[in-house]
């Protein structure tokens, strides 16, 4: 049951939205709504959506969250969370970050697939998820929280759309039935040494787990997975800080490598 009434909800998404463009950090958001609940952290960032499509931006994925069983014990909550792509936040591999447009970036390593169905909760399967994978993609996720100093809680990173800002794709894709998702191995290098090293089995033991709650929590609002969705199923790594002049490569068991390069 949502605790903040529609005007709050629209304020706030817009705030939290200007945080984002102008790269500016905010207290969190809790601080002045401490009662805010769950839902209200999603129909926040929902209405974040609204506002970019509204004005022509397109949706182009969607992202979990918090899927390593580490990081939740550590955060103390039993589910990962979801947000959305938009279509600004995809940067072309060999293209740079720019860190004047962030705020604190950090960049995570993470397992990529693309749907050829419709995947629909309550209910929906791994097995399902499997059927309905058409590719697997490397990509490296950039995430960059709005809020100052890394304050924050899960309520507000939810509805600061679980900090998303930009993700990079490359490397080669292959079909599903080419890789092992729970085995596939994962090594971070920044400025050439060795920073992270991960497993698709990170990403809540299979990162098609990570499919399938997504399908089951957007089923909660009455919504569904679109075939031929992009979805990040969450990092294999632990996120890495990143600064001007650095550079970041991943390598990825049978799907090749990207790189960035820091300004």
């Amino acid at each position: 049951m949502s605790t903040l009434d529609k005007t709050t909800i629209e304020n706030l998404a817009e705030h939290l939205e200007n945080a984002e463009l102008n790269a500016q950090a905010v207290t969190k958001i809790t601080d002045d709504y401490p009662d805010m609940d769950w839902e209200d952290a999603y129909d926040i960032q929902w209405e974040i959506r609204r506002r970019k499509e509204a004005r022509g931006t397109r949706v182009t994925g969607l992202k979990m969250g918090l899927t390593s069983w580490a990081k939740m014990k550590q955060m103390g909550v039993e589910t990962p969370i979801y947000a959305f792509l938009a279509d600004y936040f995809s940067i072309d591999e060999g293209a740079e970050i720019n860190t004047s447009e962030l705020i604190h970036p950090k960049v995570e390593a993470e397992i990529a697939v693309i749907t050829n169905r419709v995947l629909k909760g309550p209910g929906c399967t791994i097995a399902q998820v499997m059927a309905a994978i058409e590719a697997v993609v490397p990509a490296i996720e950039v995430i960059d929280s709005r809020y100052e100093n890394f304050r924050f809680d899960l309520k507000s990173v939810v509805a600061d759309n679980a900090s998303s800002s930009r993700f990079i794709t490359g490397g080669r894709l292959r079909r599903i039935d080419q890789v092992d998702l729970k085995t596939l191995g994962v090594v971070m290098e920044k400025n050439g040494e060795v920073v992270e090293l991960g497993s698709g089995a990170s990403v809540l033991g299979h990162p098609a787990a990570a499919v399938s709650m997504l399908a089951n929590m957007l089923a909660e609002r009455g919504e569904e997975i679109p075939a031929g969705t992009f979805i990040m199923t969450g990092g294999v790594t632990a996120a890495v800080a990143i600064e001007a002049g650095d550079s970041i490569s991943v390598r990825y068991e049978e799907l090749g490598s990207i790189t960035i390069n820091v300004v």
